[in-house]
């Protein structure tokens, strides 16, 4: 049986982009993947191994005006070098944001994200939800409640500690982080799978 391997690489100023991050590395590691989680402004050449070895990357951060923080864009600096050789092509990515607004332009940063991992060769892992509180009979304990697509979106408002974070953006988070986990599964038995008859066909 093929295990994979999952980073989640995040980046959090106040603490309640980790407790996103801390519920998708979960979720991931409850399927039996290999994972490991990664602060972009804290990388030894240890978590850098462990990325260039990933099957995917979850990349979150908060938005901070329409984007990704200062820190995690330096972070994205420092793989110029690998996306010179396409170190990274074919790797699984992900992503989640979160937001002191509701709306917060918190798609700019998912996007940034897709495109981020798409300059690398990597492929990209939808939230794969249906939006939810959209209706009258819908809440906002829902799952995907603002109903993005591209990635798992949060709320939290600004002037409260990281209990605050919305028990239904933590469930989202999980859900990412099981169907990141899901989905690299997959996608690492089938890799091996080819490899091994390739070998044989040579054989």
């Amino acid at each position: 049986m093929t295990i994979p391997a999952i980073a989640v690489l995040y980046y959090s100023g106040s603490g309640h982009t980790k407790v996103l991050a801390d519920a998708v590395t979960a979720a991931a590691a409850a399927t039996g993947a290999t994972t490991a989680l990664l602060r972009v402004d804290e990388l030894d050449q240890e978590a850098w191994d462990f990325l260039d070895e990933a099957d995917a990357i979850i990349f979150g951060a908060p938005t901070y005006m329409g984007t990704a923080p200062a820190a995690f864009h330096a972070f994205a600096e420092k793989t110029a070098g690998r996306w010179a050789v396409q170190k990274w092509h074919d790797k699984l990515g992900a992503g989640f944001t979160n937001a002191a607004c509701k709306a917060g332009d918190k798609n700019s940063t998912l996007d940034y994200f897709a495109t981020f991992g798409a300059q690398h060769g990597m492929n990209w892992i939808n939230l794969g939800l249906l939006p939810g509180w959209k209706s009258t009979k819908g809440t906002e304990n829902d799952l995907n409640r603002f109903g993005y697509f591209n990635g798992a979106a949060a709320q939290t408002f600004s002037d409260v500690g990281v209990d605050g974070v919305h028990p239904a953006d933590i469930a989202t988070a999980e859900h990412l982080g099981r169907r990141v986990a899901e989905i690299t599964a997959v996608f690492a038995a089938g890799k091996t799978a080819l490899e091994r008859e390739l070998v044989s066909a040579g054989a």
